[in-house]
């Protein structure tokens, strides 16, 4: 989106308004129904034009902060991320493009971390280079059984 537009009146007003148009109460539940789908994907299913991918993300961050569930969302984002960039799961080799690959997902990753979990994910990421998954792991959920051992709930 080169013009703007999602940016445009009550951004938040209308993200809430096309989620309940597709039956649900919240940005969280719509993307949990979603979970490999990147965020410019959930975007564009909410508005193609006047939806932004960063907007359903602040949406879905709001909610967990209220929620207590930070920590799942962060782990959520991970699996968008290593989705889109490995198609294929986790590669056999972390060499060549393909370790170039897994440092860009992980680095939008991080990019996308609240600064509260910042450096959880720092320690997770390098845990991820240093001990690598099996070759072709590839969460579908923020669920996931290593996932959730990489980066535990802590929230009360």
């Amino acid at each position: 989106m080169t013009d703007g537009r999602s940016w445009q009146g009550n951004w938040v007003a209308r993200l809430y308004e096309r989620v309940r148009e597709r039956g649900y109460d919240s940005v969280t539940a719509f993307a949990e129904d979603r979970p490999t789908a990147s965020l410019v994907a959930l975007a564009e299913e909410l508005g193609p034009d006047d939806v932004a991918g960063v907007q359903v993300f602040k949406g879905m961050v709001a909610e967990a902060e209220r929620n207590k569930r930070l920590t799942r969302l962060v782990r959520g984002q991970l699996v968008r991320e290593l989705y889109g960039r490995l198609p294929g799961g986790w590669p056999v080799a972390l060499e060549g493009e393909a370790r170039t690959e897994v440092a860009i997902a992980l680095g939008q990753w991080f990019a996308y971390t609240p600064e509260t979990h910042q450096e959880r994910v720092d320690r997770a990421s390098d845990e991820l280079f240093d001990d690598p998954p099996p070759a072709g792991w590839r969460p579908l959920g923020p669920d996931d059984e290593l996932l959730r051992t990489l980066l535990p709930d802590e929230e009360a």
